[in-house]
């Protein structure tokens, strides 16, 4: 079998932000228990045009510029998210025509709340290790934009972005595992967001202890699947997790530390080697549901893949309902160049600061955005969401 996975990766962000410090001062919470307490310390905030199509589109079409793929050369889009913009039509059509894909391409979305994306994902792998690819790519895209209400315990939880990946045969940045995989899923009532509603629910405490329950079930289908291939489970020298928050991760760690028989001291120790870095995007972004364990990935390849070179890495990806995947791939010779070419993080580095009106004043515009008539807007070529004209959305070319 050829060798399959991630080849490139890129991000999108909303335009701005707020510091979490910031919020929590507004909202007369001590800012440690934002900051050090959910391990974040800024939140991308979505303004009405960078809706779910809007911000995949930007993140493919960086994708395509900054790794040099051809769009002609893609046979499969899918679109992992939880915040889509229609109950019928998928956003990977909506990208179908953005980014002009052939029309020899299979286009679907999948939802299944943050694990939306890593099912896209794991279809993927196997559409091209089946052959059915014939040499083509597939375009994966989690999307998404993580709403609460104002004022809630869920707030300081928000979020907003995309991570588009293309799924190849040889890639240049992770080979992945075809078939060595740990699965897991129950029927639980942890999160979910009514049709009615923009905001989602949450059962906080227990939607911990359903991903924590999730990631012992899929680690341990994954380590008896990866020890009949031959690999032990040993030879993972970094972890990515679902990143709702940061510290949902260090919790995550000392879960699978604990199952490994180490002790708390030990979890916290290999978690700086291990996690750490993997945090670093994602605390200045926030929860992005489909796309967190995704920009984990991003984040320690951005920093640490020259060094990772021919290592191999362990992904857990969950999603609430509730399902969950453990899986692992091999950091590519040559990535850590390649890696550094693609300016990961730099659409961080290019947004601006929100102050809390302004951060409230987006978010009150929220209930009427998406029946809102077609405008004209200045967004510096970017893709946006122009309005609905029609009953029909409306994008910028």
């Amino acid at each position: 079998m050829p060798t399959i996975g991630i080849d490139a990766i890129a991000l999108a962000v909303p335009e701005g932000y707020v510091e979490l410090a910031e919020l929590a001062e507004a909202r007369g919470v001590p800012p440690s228990k934002y900051v050090e307490g959910l391990g974040v310390s800024q939140m991308a905030v979505a303004q009405a045009h960078e809706d779910a199509v809007a911000l995949a589109a930007n993140a493919a079409r960086r994708l395509f510029l900054q790794a040099r793929i051809d769009p002609s050369n893609v046979g499969m889009v899918i679109a992992g998210s939880e915040t889509a913009v229609d109950h019928s039509k998928p956003i990977a059509a909506y990208l179908h025509g953005i980014l002009g894909l052939p029309s020899r391409c299979r286009s679907y979305e999948t939802k299944h709340a943050c694990f939306g994306g890593t099912a896209g994902l794991m279809t993927a792998l196997d559409w091209i290790a089946s052959g059915s690819a014939r040499g083509r790519v597939a375009l994966m895209m989690c999307t998404d934009v993580a709403r609460y209400a104002l004022k809630s315990a869920g707030e300081p939880t928000q979020g907003a972005g995309a991570v588009a990946m293309i799924v190849s045969e040889n890639p240049r940045m992770l080979a992945l595992e075809p078939g060595i995989s740990g699965s897991y899923s129950r029927d639980v009532h942890d999160f979910w967001r009514p049709l009615y509603s923009k905001e989602a629910m949450v059962d906080g405490h227990y939607s911990v202890q359903c991903y924590l329950d999730a990631l012992a079930g899929a680690y341990s289908a994954w380590s008896e699947a990866s020890r009949e291939a031959g690999y032990h489970r040993d030879s993972i020298v970094r972890r990515c997790y679902h990143v709702p928050y940061g510290k949902m991760a260090k919790k995550a760690h000392r879960h699978l530390m604990s199952i490994e028989g180490k002790t708390e001291e030990q979890a916290d120790a290999s978690y700086k080697e291990q996690v750490a870095t993997s945090l670093k995007l994602p605390s200045q972004v926030g929860n992005i549901y489909t796309g967190s364990l995704y920009m984990a990935l991003a984040s320690l390849l951005e920093y640490e893949a020259a060094d990772l070179e021919g290592k191999r890495i362990g992904l857990f990806s969950y999603g609430s309902g509730c399902t969950a995947e453990y899986f692992a791939g091999r950091v590519m010779p040559g990535a850590g160049l390649f890696v550094k070419q693609q300016k990961l993080a730099e659409p961080l580095a290019e947004r601006r600061k929100y102050t809390i009106p302004e951060y409230e004043a987006i978010r009150g515009a929220d209930y009427d955005v998406d029946r809102r008539p077609v405008e004209q807007l200045q967004v510096n070529g970017a893709v946006a969401f122009l309005g609905v004209e029609n009953e029909r959305r409306v994008y910028t070319a």
